[in-house]
């Protein structure tokens, strides 16, 4: 019997033959030709080779650019087992930026046993012929792995062996997971640098919905929707719907909005993807972006009011009508304003598409959230329940809220001054944002009763401010009678 060298070195020939024809075969025979003898080449290799090959390719999807499920399993299962046996590793910081997590580099090679089954796998890429110069890595170049097995075990790789590789990259996935912050990327960037639809980052936010400053009754309510959407995989099946919620966070500037999100991104343990509608080109593009988006994430569109014009059409007609009266600096500047807009698109009734629509069952376990500042700008069709399921409002701060955050800035639970902060609280509105900045210490001394000292007047300003107003436009009043 051939030991395992002499294989590798009959192996080594053929390939080199193999190589010396094809050169021949490039110079001297038409591109069609060679193509077609090359394929037949490949054949009788095939015949000569007794092992078989599977790649994985990092990206699929027809312009390649979804980063492949199967892909990210297989490199999830091999990465201990590289940290073991690989002499060249790609180390990357993960949890935190504490801990250290390894893969192959490119080119590399292990070996795996399965059931006495002897397999290797290597890490290719691909990069395209190119005649331009540029600092940036190519957005064509791919990466695939490539795992090798002798025919015989056939049966044993592609029945047992693949799906054991799948299930334990998923449960290390899951295991090491980190939440991801995506963002969608305009324009496609520079040099076709970085030509994929969402770039991301590591999503670090230390929010929780202990830190909210809300009731803790909504609170617990908005936790209990949550986690029961999360749970609820075969109630969705079952009833015919997509396994999709919406949720519409409405309220004044300042009131925990982007809290609010961060905190059931971390509750969930879901990514999320941060959709600017202004940098999105046409609803077909809207439609890619979100079919990239995985399972287990929240879509977020911020400021809704603001990134798709609901009513263009009014506005240019009031604009037509009150030009003589409009001030020059602020049309100039409302016209930027539509020129950008202008960049973009997208339509009502693409959106209404993508997050109701037949495109809207393309991923499971996904959440939609919508805020806005002014609810009564937004179409009725945009937010009826269907689309967003779930309006909270994200209201100004009272006495329930301002305990949390006593208790997460001040280490206080009761204190002399909260029957004064109590009653002031109740008669003005503040936002969260002016409450917990107040509450914020200003030296390292970190005195609580200067804190809410400064609450305090804070409160009394805003008291001041608003019987003031209410008394001059009472004088206004009585002037015009």
């Amino acid at each position: 019997m051939s030991s395992m060298g002499e294989i590798w070195m009959g192996m080594g020939t053929l390939m080199g033959g193999v190589m010396f024809a094809y050169t021949m075969i490039q110079q001297f025979v038409p591109r069609h030709v060679a193509d077609y003898l090359l394929a037949y080449v490949y054949r009788i290799m095939a015949f000569a080779n007794p092992y078989m090959e599977i790649s994985f390719d990092e990206f699929t999807g027809v312009e390649r650019l979804k980063l492949s499920q199967a892909y990210s399993a297989v490199e999830a299962y091999l990465g201990p087992r590289s940290s073991k046996l690989a002499k060249r590793l790609k180390a990357q910081i993960v949890k935190g930026n504490k801990d250290l997590a390894f893969s192959m580099d490119d080119y590399e090679e292990i070996i795996d046993d399965f059931q006495g089954v002897k397999i290797w796998w290597s890490m290719g890429k691909t990069i395209p012929e190119t005649k331009s110069f540029s600092y940036y890595p190519s957005a064509t170049e791919k990466r695939n792995l490539r795992l090798k097995f002798h025919r015989r075990y056939r049966e044993i790789v592609t029945k047992s062996y693949l799906k054991h590789v799948i299930k334990e990259g998923k449960a290390s996935m899951i295991e090491n997971r980190h939440i991801r912050l995506y963002s969608n990327n305009a324009n496609q960037g520079y040099y076709e640098y970085k030509k994929t639809l969402w770039g991301h980052v590591e999503f670090e936010h230390p929010v929780t919905f202990d830190h909210l400053a809300m009731d803790p009754a909504k609170k617990q309510e908005i936790i209990d929707d949550l986690v029961t959407f999360s749970m609820s995989k075969d109630y969705y099946m079952k009833i015919g719907k997509p396994w999709k919620r919406g949720y519409l966070l409405y309220g004044p500037p300042g009131t925990g909005k982007s809290s609010m999100i961060a905190a059931m991104a971390k509750l969930l343990n879901y990514d999320i993807y941060d959709l600017e509608l202004t940098a999105v080109k046409d609803n077909n593009e809207l439609k890619k972006l979100l079919q990239d988006t995985s399972n287990k994430s929240i879509t977020v569109i911020e400021d809704v009011d603001c990134s798709l014009d609901l009513t263009g059409k009014r506005k240019k007609k009031k604009k037509k009508d009150d030009k003589d009266e409009k001030d020059p600096i602020k049309e100039k500047a409302d016209e930027e304003e539509e020129e950008s807009k202008q960049d973009s698109k997208v339509t009502l009734s693409g959106l209404l598409n993508v997050i109701d629509g037949l495109w809207s069952a393309c991923g499971k376990e996904r959440i939609i959230v919508f805020t806005t500042n002014y609810v009564e700008k937004l179409d009725p069709a945009l937010i009826r329940r269907g689309r967003m399921d779930k309006h909270i409002e994200m209201s100004y701060c009272c006495f329930e809220g301002f305990k949390v955050f006593a208790k997460n800035y001040l280490d206080l639970e009761p204190h002399e001054l909260f029957d004064t902060v109590r009653r002031l609280i109740g008669e003005v509105k503040i936002s969260p944002a002016d409450v917990a900045e107040n509450l914020m210490p200003k030296t390292m001394k970190r005195d609580s009763r200067v804190c809410l000292q400064n609450l305090i007047k804070t409160l009394e300003k805003i008291k001041e401010d608003e019987k003031l107003k209410v008394e001059e436009e009472s004088k206004k009043k009585e002037n015009r009678w």
